[in-house]
């Protein structure tokens, strides 16, 4: 009998035909496990539901930032709300300014913040604002790291240019990479042997304070303290991508949990409840450097929109210890709960865990740094996902992402991903 595709397979071959790879974003081709991805339909809390009807306990939770959830009725009802008013003026609102003294006060280290629309515009302002108040022109980032796809960022860049296979990228002109250093992540020697041969050159050293895009790979203990160290003794700015990490591991972001204070920091999604937004901010001194208040030019239509503020606004409000705790404690349930199941199948894994986010990696060696990361068997994790998924779990569609865990998860989801995962590793481990 003729069986119909499903209808996620039939809007794939759809997307294929007007846009590039059949998707708005590499990782979410599935090109790296060996599937077809799956159209959401709708989502609510912790889980996801696809256009064919099938439900996923949901790991990535749009890449991190959705720490409530999905949907929270509070944040829909005040995001509605605000909409009714209009949906972006173009002008000035008090609700950019409550937003960023809220952000201030979580994040004392950004004493101005400026708004933008993804994590990628405050990278690259944050590297413009560097270079106009060093005058200088080169930049240390971390091999393994993503600070969004801007020019200089891309070179050996982790995510999806890893799960593509393509540490940089065409199109790059040769000029904007030769300003770009790349050191190992956790070697504090190798950052110390860059600045000595590019003396006075370099404008700025940034870094995913735990790293997130090579999967979640923990800072060395000192190896940020060192690195601020020898910013500061260089006249270097340190900037700090808590594009994941900021609100997530704490309400202070990494640089809080570290003890570690940047010159300049970026954020993601996360301050705007998961609505399209960004900001960058830093010491007075050096915001004051941007337009209109300074000569280094910035600017966009939808920055500090509405829509966006008011998420944010209601995210954050929403922090607290208790929650913090919560997802510690979930985090660890998971974490054990994989490894365990690992164990028991006799199937070689490393969990790195931060708080609520998390990477199995499918190897028996700590993985520290893209180097150990990329040692990880690729091919184990595709049987792995594709296990998980069929039983109607969610992770990252590729070994170099992190898990995410948000307050809408629980102990009885948690394990029941745990029981999906002990099966699906133990016919893993059988397949060698």
């Amino acid at each position: 009998m003729f069986r119909r595709a499903p209808k996620s397979a039939r809007w794939f071959a759809r997307a294929q035909e007007v846009l590039p790879g059949g998707v708005d974003s590499p990782v979410r081709a599935f090109n790296a496990v060996g599937e077809t991805p799956r159209f959401i339909a709708r989502a609510k809390g912790a889980t996801m539901t696809d256009v064919d009807g099938r439900t996923y306990i949901d790991y990535v939770m749009s890449w991190g930032p959705l720490l409530h959830g999905h949907a929270p009725r509070k944040l829909i009802k005040a995001v509605a709300a605000a909409a009714k008013h209009g949906t972006s003026f173009g002008a000035s609102t008090a609700l950019e300014v409550l937003l960023a003294e809220r952000v201030r006060a979580l994040m004392p280290s950004m004493e101005m913040v400026r708004f933008v629309s993804s994590g990628t515009e405050a990278t690259m302002s944050a590297l413009r604002v560097a270079r106009a108040a060093t005058k200088r022109e080169k930049v240390i980032k971390f091999a393994g790291c993503y600070h969004g796809h801007a020019d200089p960022f891309l070179v050996e860049a982790g995510s999806g240019a890893t799960t593509l296979g393509v540490p940089t990228s065409p199109g790059v002109p040769d000029g904007a990479a030769a300003t770009t250093l790349s050191a190992p992540y956790n070697d504090l020697e190798t950052v110390e042997r860059v600045f000595a041969a590019h003396p006075d050159e370099v404008a700025a050293v940034i870094i995913e304070p735990i790293a997130g895009n090579m999967g979640v790979v923990p800072p060395r203990p000192a190896f940020l303290e060192g690195l601020r160290t020898l910013c500061t003794r260089e006249n270097t700015l340190l900037i700090f991508d808590e594009v994941i990490s900021g609100f997530r591991v704490t309400s202070g972001g990494a640089q809080e949990l570290y003890g570690v204070r940047p010159d300049l920091t970026c954020l993601g999604k996360i301050i705007g409840g998961g609505l399209p937004v960004g900001a960058y901010g830093g010491r007075a001194d050096l915001m004051c450097l941007v337009a209109p208040a300074g000569p280094v030019y910035q600017a966009g239509t939808l920055s500090g929109n509405p829509l966006a503020m008011t998420a944010g606004l209601w995210a954050l409000g929403e922090l607290s210890p208790q929650l913090y705790t919560r997802l510690e404690r979930l985090g660890a349930r998971l974490a054990d709960g994989l490894l365990d199941a690992a164990a028991r199948a006799r199937v070689s894994m490393y969990v790195n865990r931060v708080g609520s986010i998390l990477t199995p990696f499918f190897t028996d060696t700590a993985v520290i740094d893209y180097a150990s990361a990329c040692r990880a068997d690729t091919g184990t994790y595709a049987r792995f996902f594709q296990g998980m998924l069929a039983k109607g779990i969610y992770p990252p569609p590729s070994q170099f992402e992190a898990w995410f865990l948000s307050t809408a998860h629980d102990e009885s989801l948690v394990d029941r991903t745990i029981k999906v995962a002990q099966g699906v590793l133990k016919r893993v481990g059988a397949k060698g």
